[in-house]
């Protein structure tokens, strides 16, 4: 699935395509993807300008000035600019032209969304899929004392706590098994039993490794290409996800595989005590 870097890498590819263009057609195939396309989504948004982008979490954000359009690229999503004139293939579900170019989505799992949320209900922040995300761990709001202030009372693994979102939004798989490590923090360790100064540690690390991803173009996952077409490769520079019983970079240990929440945790015996 793409992850924060993936997301906001895409949000840096489409925003001067997008940013300050009026669009002149939206088309549907399917009848929605997670869920169904907003009824009249065509009439919404032709004649309308793009004012800006943004992104919450895994979301992007397309800014009009009479709501935001608001898409999740699910498991298995991305989206291309392309001319106008290009033939949509089996898995290419939407299409939102500007003049001569148009941006695409394909999903071919199906797992991704587009969404609408009007000016008139209010910030976008109050939409039901964004009001419970935890703050950006790029933005100043992030910090050491945050996250450990708000883990007193929470007993369950740090890793799975990163993954909640509700605390820090956007940490996804890979990137908390890479700060944990960075931060040398086991990541079955309590959330709650993690003190000021390793939690000084891991902020650092959170915020470091995604900067570096989204520099380096995110991670070369299954089914994650950028809007050019060409994939990240922070994926080269991987510590443990995903090399699992291979030597530590640091410290020659076998990298261990565990399962923590259905999801594959990959970490150091030895460097994470």
């Amino acid at each position: 699935m793409p992850e924060l870097p993936e997301v906001e890498v895409t949000r840096r590819g489409v925003a001067p395509h997008l940013e300050g263009q009026v669009v002149t057609g939206v088309t549907l195939r399917h009848t929605g993807l997670r869920w169904p396309f907003p009824a009249g989504l065509a009439q919404t948004l032709v004649g309308h300008t793009v004012r800006s982008t943004g992104r919450r979490g895994k979301y992007l954000l397309i800014n009009f000035d009479h709501g935001t359009l608001i898409i999740h690229l699910g498991m298995s999503g991305h989206l291309r600019i392309l001319p106008s004139d290009v033939l949509p293939k089996k898995h290419d579900h939407f299409d939102l032209q500007t003049g001569s170019q148009l941006l695409r989505l394909s999903d071919p799992r199906r797992f991704g969304a587009v969404l609408w949320h009007a000016a008139e209900d209010g910030s976008v922040e109050n939409h039901l899929l964004l009001r419970t995300l935890g703050v950006e761990p790029l933005e100043a709001a992030f910090s050491a004392q945050w996250l450990y202030q708000q883990t007193r009372k929470r007993s369950s693994a740090i890793k799975q706590v990163l993954l909640a979102g509700d605390i820090v939004v956007g940490v996804g798989n890979i990137y908390a098994s890479e700060s944990l490590f960075q931060a040398r923090i086991n990541p079955k360790t309590p959330a709650h039993r993690i003190g000021l100064a390793r939690y000084e540690r891991l902020a650092e690390a959170i915020r470091q490794i995604l900067a570096a991803a989204i520099e380096q173009g995110g991670s070369t996952l299954k089914d994650f290409i950028g809007v050019n077409g060409q994939s990240g490769y922070f994926q080269q520079n991987y510590f443990t996800y995903a090399r699992a019983g291979e030597p530590c970079r640091i410290c020659k240990t076998p990298i261990r595989q565990i399962i923590q929440g259905q999801r594959s945790t990959f970490y150091c015996p030895n460097c994470q005590k």
